[in-house]
């Protein structure tokens, strides 16, 4: 138990390795561009939402609303943590600072499955939306963009940064024509949001249940999942301490309007509830409009598949370098996570993040939702009991970012996500609960003995006020 929940000082910056550092080049309106095309609000319209639309029908907006509002108490923990705890390291940087190493070891898993899965779960995606131009199989069009995002991943951040910016406009342009196309088509009235009918494979309309939509939450909150993600770039945010939570928060706020609205007009504007329910938006726009428009938005969804790839990649790898930098593996693995790259990037760990994501786009793809799901519904669990203990110790008074309504807006986390977790299908929580044990046993057999030179935790020394 000590190793949970010990006290914050027990991993101030001193106790780390002295870590090779990151180089500082990016502000709010970079990471904010980053962070979004992590989200990719338009290949998770056209990519994860129709999953949701198949067995949520008329209440998938509802249930996503429902997900983003959790998603801004989440934000608010991120917000905080971020901002007392700049590490490339995420979660589990801030949950070993604040609940101890074993706290730490088991968010590190979790992401690390979330950072692994949700690449190639939504690079799979590019095959349907080229379609107009190629016919490419799922897997062999997903194993492609992770191998592109791979190679583009080695590059310069700020460079990315821009890239990446340009793509995430011609997405959210794609997603403004799929709103503007469903609402100008509405076949019914925004009542329908709250009355909630589908039609699963049998033809005839049910209704959707209070405990349907709770099991929905977890894909609904993977579906916004990537604005946590700009707490990987604090190390290379200028003056994190301010813009961790400016990053997040804004990242949060746009990604919900441009995933939701679309979402809200589709539901309105689908033909009928059973082509609804089917979720082929590709279809539903040719319907709405003529060909010509519907490839055009094919063509934003496949460029903003890409687009996410390289970005998930970019940041996922900074996981990766910071493990590696705090010693959570044997020398010689540490040693190749965190060398860099002539660009300043951690070209090992983004190869390691790349190359095995393009192999798990062969999977079988609800295993991937499942596992991903009840990941990212647990890793938000113990970033919200980290928010809970916060405001103890040396980090009470240190300068940062504080949430509003503590310690109520952590404490009212921790029940409903334990809530949501438990309501997951037994299949994925047994994949996930293995994974972790696994992990556990490494921390135990492993790590643990070996706590003066293993698993040390580090904060940047410039991390600035």
């Amino acid at each position: 138990m000590t190793d949970t929940l010990s006290a914050p000082q027990a991993l101030a910056p001193a106790t780390g390795p002295t870590p090779q550092k990151l180089k500082r080049s990016i502000g709010v309106v970079g990471g904010t561009l980053l962070t979004l095309s992590c989200v990719t609000p338009a290949s998770t319209l056209f990519v994860v939402v129709p999953d949701l639309f198949s067995t949520l029908g008329t209440f998938t907006a509802l249930t996503i609303a429902i997900g983003s509002l959790l998603c801004v108490g989440v934000a608010f923990c991120y917000s905080e943590l971020g901002t007392l705890i700049p590490s490339a390291g995420g979660e589990y940087a801030m949950v070993s600072t604040m609940a101890g190493r074993l706290a730490g070891w088991l968010v590190f898993v979790l992401s690390l499955l979330v950072v692994m899965i949700v690449p190639p779960v939504i690079a799979m995606g590019t095959a349907d939306y080229l379609a107009p131009l190629v016919d490419v199989p799922a897997p062999l069009a997903g194993a492609g963009v992770m191998l592109l995002a791979t190679l583009a991943g080695l590059l310069d951040l700020r460079a990315n940064a821009w890239i990446t910016g340009i793509f995430l406009v011609l997405e959210v342009i794609a997603a403004g024509v799929v709103a503007v196309l469903g609402f100008a088509h509405a076949e019914r009235g925004p009542s329908v949001l709250v009355h909630g009918s589908v039609v699963p494979e049998s033809g005839t309309t049910s209704t959707v249940t209070a405990m349907m939509v709770v099991s929905g939450l977890a894909i609904a909150l993977f579906i916004t999942q990537g604005f946590s993600t700009a707490v990987y770039l604090s190390e290379e945010l200028e003056n994190p301490r301010r813009n961790v939570a400016r990053t997040v928060l804004a990242t949060l706020a746009i990604s919900t309007a441009v995933i939701l609205v679309p979402v809200i007009a589709i539901t309105m504007g689908a033909p009928d509830l059973a082509a609804l329910t089917s979720g082929d938006l590709n279809s539903m726009v040719a319907a709405w409009s003529n060909s010509a428009v519907g490839t055009f938005v094919s063509l934003c969804v496949a460029l903003a598949i890409v687009n996410a790839g390289i970005v998930m990649v970019i940041q996922n790898s900074r996981v990766l370098f910071a493990s590696a930098r705090d010693k959570a593996w044997p020398e010689p693995v540490n040693r190749a996570l965190s060398r860099l790259g002539g660009y300043g990037s951690p070209w090992v760990a983004t190869l390691v993040v790349g190359v095995p994501g393009a192999a798990l786009c062969f999977v079988n793809l609800d295993t991937l939702y499942g596992v991903t799901g009840v990941s990212v519904t647990g890793m938000y669990l113990l970033v919200a009991v980290a928010a809970l203990l916060c405001r103890r110790g040396s980090h009470k008074g240190t300068p940062a970012w504080r949430m509003p309504l503590w310690p109520a807006i952590p404490v009212l986390l921790i029940a409903v996500l334990a809530y949501i977790l438990v309501q997951q299908e037994t299949e994925y929580l047994l994949w996930t609960g293995g994974i972790t044990a696994v992990a556990t046993l490494y921390w135990a057999l492993y790590l643990r003995p070996r706590r003066e030179t293993r698993w040390l935790v580090s904060i940047p020394e410039d991390a600035q006020l």
